[in-house]
């Protein structure tokens, strides 16, 4: 059976749409609607009752869909079983957003070597859609992100409480200073709303950034202000690269880790342990960040 019909009736199954599903799997609503069909085809049952509504299981789509799950974890379970390297036992894949690595992925990936030296690793880097396509492929078994999207099968936990800081990178930066000298970076509609309200009157650039932190180095080059996480910028900050605005207001911004529910129990008890850790060395750094303000 082609996996990729198993993963195209899941997705339909989980947005109930076949427009959704065909924006998650990236492919047009006919390809859906055509996988759909030859999976129907293979089976001899209808599983899903169409409508302009959408679409949802039919009882014959109720009882394939657990076997579906069954045949997409086997699949990727025996996948990361024939890929671990010589000389290991097990393996565990980590994304994460590109601002998430440098001073959390990183250590995270150290603790879970100190205690765990027989795990092989690998670590990807990805906006928030692409990690969770691999997520739900089991191409990665955590992500670490900002924008977090529940599933079945997945398990969502809070991490650290973030914040978004205002930073420039000329000295003593005032909000007064920053008109037609700021650069809006792009953390989302949370992020949004919070900027209409508290800095709706503050002249940009004209330039929008949805690169999340690879904005910084231009930021720097060509004198903007913008947002960024605290515990992002505070390597900039100490190295006198980034000034805080001490007068801007800063947005609660948490990271959340996404894990897969079919992980191995013991690995996935090392994996909690080490990320807790490292977020407890990390929220420290946050509120010396912070506190500054």
């Amino acid at each position: 059976m082609d996996l990729t019909l198993i993963r195209t009736f899941m997705e339909v199954a989980q947005t109930g749409s076949f427009l959704a599903a065909a924006d998650r799997l990236f492919v047009t609503q006919s390809a859906v609607s055509l996988r759909v069909q030859r999976l129907e085809q293979q089976i001899g049952k209808q599983l899903f009752e169409r409508s302009k509504a959408g679409a949802v299981l039919t009882t014959a789509g109720k009882q394939f869909e657990p076997y579906a799950l069954s045949i997409l974890r086997a699949w990727n379970d025996a996948r990361q079983q024939v890929a671990i390297p010589e000389g290991y036992t097990e393996s565990f894949a980590i994304g994460g957003q590109a601002s998430l690595w440098p001073r959390l992925g990183y250590r995270w990936l150290d603790a879970l070597r100190a205690e765990m030296p027989e795990l092989s690793l690998r670590a990807e880097l990805g906006m928030p859609d692409r990690l969770t396509r691999a997520l739900n492929d089991g191409l990665l078994q955590a992500v670490l992100t900002y924008e977090p999207t529940m599933r079945p099968g997945f398990v969502l936990e809070p991490v650290i409480e973030d914040d978004l800081v205002l930073v420039a990178p000329w000295k003593n930066p005032t909000m007064d200073q920053i008109n037609g000298h700021y650069a809006y970076v792009d953390w989302g509609e949370s992020f949004l709303r919070f900027h209409q309200d508290e800095l709706g009157d503050v002249a940009t650039n004209g330039m929008t950034f949805a690169i999340g932190v690879l904005v910084t180095g231009y930021l720097i080059r060509r004198g903007l202000a913008g947002y960024l996480p605290g515990r992002f910028a505070a390597r900039y900050i100490n190295e006198g690269r980034l000034h805080l605005v001490a007068d801007a207001p800063h947005f609660t911004y948490p990271v959340w880790v996404v894990w897969r529910d079919d992980i191995d129990p013991h690995l996935l008890a090392v994996a909690q342990k080490t990320l807790s850790e490292t977020a407890d060395v990390i929220s420290e750094e946050i509120e010396d960040v912070t506190d500054s303000i």
